[in-house]
């Protein structure tokens, strides 16, 4: 289940970057509303962004699909995951690796040592920091999820190629952004970083 914002939920952390940022006010005028698509901040949402990573849209749906259904279903939890054998994980065609960071997930969550419960109630630095506990999540999984499922308005996503690479375009650089760079650029956006991303990702997808 998927959650739109409306253009609504957030005017004012886009009226904030259209007065704050002339460059990003070119893109949200070619863009038009706010409409980020947010996923529930569950253990089976983050277990999809594990099997999604590096893979095209619609081999990535197959691949989770399969899972789902060799798991006995949805939603996908961590104690159906941890019946799954290695084989029956390969199988499904998950590479070694995923498997292993999925069944990973799947075993901190059922220990406790991952609370998707709690986290809705912690800091950004907290969640980040129970996350990156987990092999295979790393910072910038963690922000993807502090984004798209905790909806957290202001995580700027210092790894993510697709905002360096709008930036680097956006703002005329002659390379990607290093992290201190980009810290800099989003002083004039704070507190509404994560909208601003969302913007610079859909300014990829439109002709400026």
């Amino acid at each position: 289940m998927t959650h739109t914002a409306d253009g609504h939920e957030l005017r004012d952390a886009v009226e904030h970057l259209r007065r704050s940022d002339p460059v990003l006010a070119a893109v949200i005028e070619r863009v038009g509303p706010f409409a980020m698509t947010y996923r529930p901040p569950t253990f089976e949402t983050l277990a999809r962004a594990i099997v999604f990573q590096q893979l095209n849209g619609k081999a990535a749906r197959t691949i989770w699909q399969r899972l789902v259904d060799a798991a006995g279903g949805e939603p996908l939890t961590p104690e159906a995951v941890l019946r799954l054998r290695m084989p029956t994980l390969r199988r499904v065609g998950l590479s070694r690796q995923k498997a292993a960071y999925v069944r990973e997930l799947a075993r901190h969550t059922a220990s406790g040592t991952v609370d998707f419960e709690a986290l809705p109630a912690m800091t950004d630095a907290d969640v980040v920091a129970m996350l990156t506990r987990v092999k295979g999540i790393g910072v910038w999984s963690a922000h993807m999820f502090l984004i798209f499922a905790l909806r957290r308005h202001d995580v700027l996503p210092v790894g993510d190629y697709g905002v360096r690479a709008a930036i680097k375009k956006l703002y005329r650089k002659r390379q990607l952004p290093a992290a201190r760079d980009m810290e800099r650029l989003a002083r004039s956006w704070r507190p509404y970083c994560s909208v601003a991303c969302w913007y610079l990702w859909r300014s990829q997808d439109t002709a400026l």
